[in-house]
Formats: C-alpha cells, structure tokens, sequence
C-alpha cells in the first residue's frame, strides 16, 4: 500500500448524487449500466458507467444516493464517455457493493 499525504487526499472530489437514470450497456467488456447522477447545483448531471449489475437491478437504482469522484477527466467506455468514479466496495467474487450515505443527504455535498 502507497501512502499519500493529506494535500493529495485533498484533491479528490467525492461527492454525493442521486442516480436519476440507469440504461443498460451491452457494448461495454463487463456488465454494466450506463447510470445519469444529480450532483447537485453546483456539479450538476454527470454520466457515469458501473459494474454494478451482479447486486443491482435497474429499478432499484433509481433515486438511490451515492458516491463518487466527480474531479477525474472524462474516459471513453465504448461510444459512452464516462464523466464520474462511481465508489464501491469490491467483493472476493468480484460483485460492486456501491457506497452510499446511511441517511438521505443533500446532493452534491463532499465526502471529508
């Protein structure tokens, strides 16, 4: 493990947001959606792709609040560009358990 100092830490944008589309995405390598999060006034929307299909289905995601690094560049993923790092806990078997707030907070705040 590769210890950072706090000023790098500092950089990181984590922010909340509410999943407010799911698609599917079949020409992504793995499973995944194609997820539409509010961030917020200040963020706004962001697309974002997540290999969350093995412990989600798409109506359950809708309105569910997450986590998610909203300051890395874009990244092309197939003829989808990815705007944010949705954050989850990866398994042993590999399923995405994603991290949320334990209650419903305002959308957009950051993660200190």
């Amino acid at each position: 493990m590769e210890l950072i100092t706090w000023q790098d830490f500092e950089k990181v944008e984590m922010r909340v947001g509410t999943i407010v589309e799911v698609n599917d995405f079949p020409e992504a390598r793995n499973p995944s959606y194609q997820l539409v999060i509010d961030f917020g006034p200040e963020i706004g929307l962001r697309k974002s792709s997540a290999q969350i299909t093995v412990r989600y289905k798409k109506e359950e995601l809708l309105g569910k609040q997450i986590v998610a690094v909203v300051n890395f560049p874009k990244k092309q993923i197939a003829k989808f560009m990815s705007e944010c790092l949705v954050l989850g806990a990866i398994g042993a078997d590999k399923a995405v358990t994603l991290l949320q707030p334990g209650l419903p907070v305002e959308n957009g705040l950051r993660i200190a």
